[in-house]
């Protein structure tokens, strides 16, 4: 769990329907409300939940969902410095967190290797490769690319949703500054 906001409490508004949890936090998992969904229902029973509390509900939805639904959630990520990227068709989720990496400043040559990298990982594993960017410079995230391509698919799978909640969590720290803000 992200260090600073494991005790902060959910805005009261935000659990005051359904709608509103959603509004705050369905976009939290890329393209993915259904998690968000799971998450409000686990949190009805407590009285006062936090930010540490959604992430662990959410983290429990999809550790628990079928595999076709985890399936759809890797596949929801965008390349990284991919097609939707440089159409700036990205959420502003991806597009601010890809642009805090540098990602949106690469040189002809690195775009060509993510590009290559981006394409082999897609055939070798099925989905996009996903990292959680914070704090990972563009030289960090070619090299986490190229040593993830030799892993096995099981291993490769488990890694993408363990940065999937990562990414989560990220967001639902910066959701809890702006809260407190």
């Amino acid at each position: 769990m992200m260090a600073g906001w494991q005790n902060n409490k959910l805005p009261r508004d935000s659990l005051e329907s359904q709608g509103s949890f959603q509004r705050l936090f369905g976009e939290v998992y890329e393209y993915s409300p259904w998690i968000a969904e799971g998450a409000w229902n686990a949190l009805q029973g407590h009285a006062a939940p936090s930010f540490a509390d959604l992430a662990a509900e959410m983290a429990k939805a999809v550790r628990h969902a079928a595999v076709h639904a985890q399936s759809a959630l890797l596949q929801a990520h965008p390349e990284l410095a991919g097609k939707l990227a440089l159409a700036g068709d990205l959420t502003d989720n991806s597009l601010a967190e890809q642009a805090g990496a540098g990602l949106d400043q690469c040189s002809p040559e690195e775009l060509e290797e993510i590009s290559d990298l981006n394409a082999r990982y897609h055939f070798r594993f099925g989905f996009p490769f996903i990292i959680a960017v914070k704090d990972l410079s563009r030289t960090e995230i070619i090299a986490a690319m190229r040593r993830r391509l030799d892993q096995s698919p099981e291993s490769e799978r488990a890694e993408a949703l363990r940065q999937v909640n990562r990414i989560a969590e990220i967001r639902l720290e910066r959701i809890a500054t702006c809260e407190e803000a």
